[in-house]
């Protein structure tokens, strides 16, 4: 097994080992990944290590750690700043760097990423220390309007259950990556009533498959990633969107993980 770490901004990760195939899930610069198995050139089968999800990467878009540095490394310091860059301190390259994203072994500024040196001056998130279910709420509010994107995990494009779960990661508390997941963590409320603002709220199709989750806000609303990160109004039934005056997701449950 070798193990591997994100050196870029924001990495596809795929269904299979193709440039053309779906994209199921990103890795977000500093996260790492468990390696498996080699296919064709530059393919290799992963498993994300903040999420346990199974994909397949390009090697070229990340850097080959020692399993004594993956075991070491210390990834609980976040970026807080919607967009920022980290500087490479060797050669003074800059990578872009977005919300949610891991600042490995932070220290005064200073991180690194394989034997690479870089250097962080934004606003940063100590994810170990507890943060107040409102902050939550602030996170999440820093999405609005970012594009939908199937698989997406970044400001630049998102989907329902990558928004969840980064902002979630951004408050210290780890979910899995698809809303069918999360859905089976957290204390079941019984009726909207009992609900605070950043608890999820999930949603199913006719066969009764969980297909999507926001989460809840203040007076009857909801943020989640549909078309755009948006805000709409949720009552028993479920989402209805405030543009189109229609029910857009029919509401199954609501959970409480903080």
């Amino acid at each position: 097994m070798k193990y591997g770490i994100c050196h870029l901004s924001v990495v596809p990760c795929r269904f299979e080992p193709f440039d053309t195939s779906e994209m199921v899930t990103q890795l977000l610069f500093g996260e790492t990944v468990k390696i498996y198995e080699e296919r064709k050139k530059d393919w290799r089968r992963a498993r994300t290590a903040y999420d346990d999800y199974e994909c397949w990467i390009d090697q070229k878009q990340i850097t080959f750690i020692s399993q004594e540095e993956f075991d070491r490394i210390n990834l609980a310091t976040v970026s807080g700043e919607l967009v920022h860059v980290v500087e490479n301190k060797e050669n003074g390259l800059i990578t872009p760097v977005t919300l949610g994203s891991s600042l490995p072994e932070f220290k005064k500024g200073n991180i690194r990423v394989g034997e690479q040196p870089f250097h962080f001056s934004g606003h940063t998130i100590d994810t170990s220390k507890p943060i107040a279910k409102e902050q939550l709420v602030q996170h999440a509010m820093m999405y609005l309007n970012s594009p939908y994107l199937w698989g997406g995990r970044s400001p630049f494009g998102i989907d329902c259950s990558g928004f969840t779960q980064v902002v979630y990661k951004l408050n210290g508390v780890k979910l899995p990556r698809d809303a069918s997941q999360q859905a089976e963590i957290g204390q079941t409320l019984s009726f909207i009533e009992e609900s605070e603002s950043g608890d999820l709220a999930f949603f199913d199709n006719e066969d009764g498959n969980i297909i999507h989750v926001g989460i809840m806000l203040e007076n009857n609303c909801i943020i989640h990633a549909s078309g755009k990160v948006r805000i709409d109004k949720i009552d028993h039934q479920g989402i209805f969107n405030v543009d189109t005056g229609d029910y857009s997701h029919r509401l199954r449950l609501i959970k409480k993980i903080l």
